[in-house]
């Protein structure tokens, strides 16, 4: 069965993907100001009420520059799922479409930017709770390895695509088994002959590994400089749990084990930047594995470049990496 054409009634969408880090959020605040837009982030920490400083929340002058859409729509201890995302993110869509204003979706998590834009989202998944409790608890006591081990016995077509440490992932995947008694794998066969792709222009940014290893140091210690630990602080003094979903996020994990006497500050941040850093390489493997997507090395293209490259997608005009520099260097007329 081919796959059902794209949606054509919404919005004009452009997707700025890419690694943490390497500047996607100057360039979607850019690309919607070119095009009179909205931004809708594409962001599983973002969405938390309280995370602003280690999930590199746009500031309040950002967002007057362009409207926002799913920043703090949850708890930080409630559990978000791919499918509430999609559900919000499309109800954002619909509502740019009747105001007659393009999109630009500011990714970096690879999972919900795919979800949103190849309209799969599993919506029939069920929730559990309680497994999911269970589960997160013999994470911490057997380790997150040995529920991946599992996991790669009971659907390894799904467990390849995710890293061992992955926990998050990890205990989605057995969960959705032990409630449904069907493999992940399968649901996502299943969901693709009905899948709803949104038409949109994809645009990868990517740099240098030293480079963007460099901006992913150099911002971690920025975050800390601001005041991360006090905002994990506070938020653990509110009632929070360290295991709650949105502490167990970059960042915020690691803050906590500084807090609860685990290890030194100095510690604690040298592990966010190698945990983030690792991160940063497994996003760059998910958004590699889609061809649609354009890139753009922020290093050697101006950023004017790649706006008016994604100016020209929405217009119709496939702009190239060299096509970008030769349009920057036009002079305009």
């Amino acid at each position: 069965m081919s796959a059902p054409d794209a949606e054509t009634d919404g919005p004009a969408v452009v997707a700025i993907v890419g690694p943490t880090a390497v500047g996607k959020s100057a360039v979607a605040l850019e690309v919607a100001g070119a095009l009179g837009g909205e931004i809708l982030s594409a962001d599983s920490v973002k969405v938390y009420r309280g995370l602003d400083i280690g999930s590199a929340k746009p500031s309040a002058s950002d967002r007057r520059r362009a409207p926002h859409h799913l920043l703090d729509v949850a708890e930080p201890g409630e559990q978000f799922s791919v499918a509430l995302f999609v559900a919000l993110a499309r109800a954002a869509l619909r509502s740019m479409a009747e105001r007659g204003k393009a999109c630009v979706v500011d990714g970096g998590s690879g999972l919900y930017m795919r979800a949103l834009l190849d309209g799969s989202a599993l919506t029939g998944v069920p929730e559990a709770p309680q497994i999911r409790q269970r589960l997160e608890e013999e994470a911490e006591s057997l380790g997150t390895p040995a529920l991946h081990a599992r996991l790669a016995c009971e659907d390894p077509v799904v467990a390849a695509r995710i890293h061992r440490n992955d926990r998050k992932r990890i205990v989605r995947a057995l969960e959705v088994l032990e409630a449904s008694g069907v493999p992940m794998s399968e649901l996502h066969a299943r969901d693709a002959a009905t899948r709803r792709p949104i038409q949109a222009a994809r645009i990868g940014l990517t740099a240098p590994r030293d480079w963007l290893h460099r901006r992913i140091d150099e911002r971690a210690d920025a975050m800390v400089a601001s005041g991360l630990v006090e905002e994990v602080r506070g938020l653990l003094r509110s009632g929070l749990s360290r295991r709650a979903p949105g502490l167990t996020s970059l960042g915020y994990r690691e803050i906590g084990g500084f807090l609860a006497g685990e290890q030194s500050l100095g510690e604690a941040v040298a592990e966010m930047k190698r945990n983030t850093r690792r991160f940063a390489k497994r996003q760059m493997t998910w958004f590699r594995a889609d061809p649609a997507i354009e890139w753009f090395d922020v290093t050697q293209t101006p950023r004017s470049a790649i706006v008016a490259a994604a100016v020209g997608y929405v217009s119709g005009r496939r702009v190239s990496f060299d096509g970008a520099l030769e349009l920057w260097r036009r002079p305009s007329s």
